[in-house]
């Protein structure tokens, strides 16, 4: 009996008037592995993952979380839903008014599954399975260099100990040494917390760190997707100029042609 994916994305559409972003996206994710979809700038990756967490509502196609088709789902079904997930923001996206304490356990005290007397020592520790000290807990974001707010949110990500955890290009604006710091972070806590990972990125050090799954996103098609260590036998003239960062290839003139 074939397992049912975690996600299972089937003709997904999406536009912003004439402009087509996602053009009949097909994608699953298994349980307990490591997605990570590719591609440049502007090919619709960040809407995918907001089509999957509801922010936006595709034109057409499914989406399904274990089973669950959440497109049309009613609020309250949704929100059930929602619990499952856990997601670190591109920049971290930390509240700036809030100790870092209650930033991590921001969702927990939201869903009153943890007291507010508790919650500091919660942080705490789970700032500790990110390599952050105790002390870090009651200092404001803006104290913080931006290695450390990414981690604080890898930490307020894998607090509620999601089943799902979405990463939205996690080393964007950090130096290759602190890049690769969070790269094995995120492969740690994954593990830990035993979730199913999606992430969205274009740095290929990134990719080849954290994936055991790549799927290339280009013109609103997924147009390859395989094990992470058979990228470079894709046999794939896009995934390969991609990968490669080469400027000549079959991507550089239809850009030229646009």
């Amino acid at each position: 009996m074939t397992e049912t994916p975690v996600i299972r994305i089937r003709d997904l559409h999406k536009q912003f008037g004439s402009k087509v972003v996602l053009n009949g996206v097909d994608l699953d994710v298994k349980a307990g592995e490591s997605m990570v979809i590719i591609g440049g700038s502007g090919t619709g990756k960040s809407v995918l993952l907001k089509c999957i967490l509801g922010i936006l509502v595709p034109e057409r196609g499914s989406i399904e979380i274990d089973g669950e088709n959440i497109i049309g789902m009613n609020r309250q079904d949704r929100k059930e839903i929602l619990k499952k997930f856990g997601m670190l923001f591109q920049g971290a996206a930390l509240f700036d008014s809030l100790p870092v304490w209650e930033n991590v356990t921001f969702g927990l005290l939201a869903q009153k599954k943890v007291k507010r007397s508790e919650a500091k020592s919660v942080a705490i520790e789970t700032l500790r399975r990110v390599g952050l000290e105790a002390d870090v807990a009651g200092l404001n974001p803006s104290e913080l260099s931006g290695g450390m707010q990414k981690r604080v949110g890898l930490a307020r990500a894998i607090a509620n100990k999601p089943e799902i955890i979405f990463f939205d290009e996690p080393t964007t604006g950090l130096d290759p040494i602190m890049a690769d710091v969070i790269n094995d972070l995120i492969v740690e806590c994954v593990k830990e917390v035993g979730a199913t990972a999606l992430s969205i990125t274009h740095d290929m050090a990134s990719v080849r760190k954290i994936a055991d799954r790549v799927a290339m996103l280009y013109k609103g098609k997924i147009i390859w997707s395989g094990p992470c260590d058979e990228i470079d036998q894709s046999d794939n003239e896009f995934v390969d100029q991609f990968i490669n960062g080469r400027a000549e290839g079959p991507i550089h003139m239809e850009l030229l042609k646009a």
